[in-house]
């Protein structure tokens, strides 16, 4: 068992842009008040017609393409999403069915904002144990699609979009690229962030979250790249869950990686909850702003309250 890699990465996002003074003419709030307290400029909003599966599938394309490899390859797809329209058949299911993905084991995960971390760990436990060769994952949200358009707190913040990862086997142990996971949550703080009732609503104690985040997440960080035999200086880039510019920054500060390149696709993306790590991740990559090969942390934390992270070598 050799370890598993990331080969290629893909993402997508809506055509439709809400921007804070379009937002500004239908909820009480302003483009200065957005910016000054989250940091955000605009968001990308789903259509009725572009459904969770939807946008999975059409990240998962993208990375498919870039990893060269073919749908019949894939014997694994995970889909990490909190906002899935339908239960049965699940988002994995539906997403093979689009893509031509022929008899993969197809599973959801709903960790909410730490997701794809946890989908990634599950995959590289996977292909680590033989049980699969090949696997797709992805990150996908129609977090518009449970917002309360009349409440600003929480209005300001939501965006959707997609993100995906193809995942081999490393042919040797040198060329392994994704580190132990560390994850965990906080049980006992899991109301400060939900997505309840019918029909189903997103909010928040945005205070709580902000406390716990900037307080208990930096040294679980520092974890993250001890586990991963890498040192946070020597870290390439550090791509946080893109919940809130004003949580990503004390956090990246208190992980102490300054040479790193931040991801603050937040301000252009808003919250797009378990996609926000791989469409920030994959935005840097198409960039060409992390060399191949080079250390990255990921790092998912939100709703449950849950966080899950480990270092990648990038694609």
């Amino acid at each position: 068992m050799t370890g598993s890699r990331i080969v290629a990465l893909g993402h997508y996002q809506p055509g439709k842009v809400l921007t804070n003074d379009d937002l500004a003419a239908f909820v009480d709030t302003s483009d200065e008040w957005i910016r000054s307290r989250v940091g955000i400029r605009a968001r990308h909003v789903a259509g009725d017609d572009e459904t969770v599966d939807l946008m999975a599938a059409h990240a998962a394309a993208k990375a498919l393409a870039g990893a060269g490899t073919k749908p019949g390859d894939v014997d694994l797809v995970m889909v990490a999403t909190c906002t899935a329209e339908n239960r049965v058949p699940n988002m994995a299911a539906r997403v093979a069915e689009r893509l031509g993905i022929p008899a993969p084991a197809a599973i959801d995960v709903n960790v909410a904002c730490s997701g794809f971390s946890h989908a990634l760990a599950q995959a590289d436990h996977a292909v680590r144990a033989g049980a699969a060769s090949r696997a797709l994952v992805i990150a996908a949200e129609k977090l518009t699609g449970v917002t309360d358009w009349t409440d600003r707190s929480t209005a300001v913040l939501t965006g959707d979009g997609a993100g995906a990862a193809v995942v081999a086997p490393a042919a040797t142990a040198a060329e392994t690229g994704i580190g132990p996971v560390v994850w965990g949550s906080a049980p006992e703080m899991g109301p400060a962030v939900r997505i309840e009732g019918t029909p189903a609503v997103f909010a928040q104690e945005g205070q709580a979250v902000y406390r716990w985040a900037v307080k208990e997440l930096p040294p679980i960080a520092r974890r993250v790249c001890e586990r991963g035999g890498v040192a946070p200086t020597d870290l390439a880039a550090v791509v946080l869950h893109q919940a809130n510019l004003r949580i990503i920054e004390p956090i990246a500060r208190g992980l102490g990686a300054p040479q790193a390149v931040v991801a603050t696709d937040v301000t252009e993306s808003g919250n797009t909850s378990a996609a926000s790590v791989p469409l920030a991740f994959s935005k840097l990559v198409a960039r060409g702003e992390v060399e191949s090969g080079a250390p990255v942390l990921l790092f998912g934390f939100g709703g449950n309250l849950s966080y899950a992270g480990q270092v990648v070598r990038c694609p």
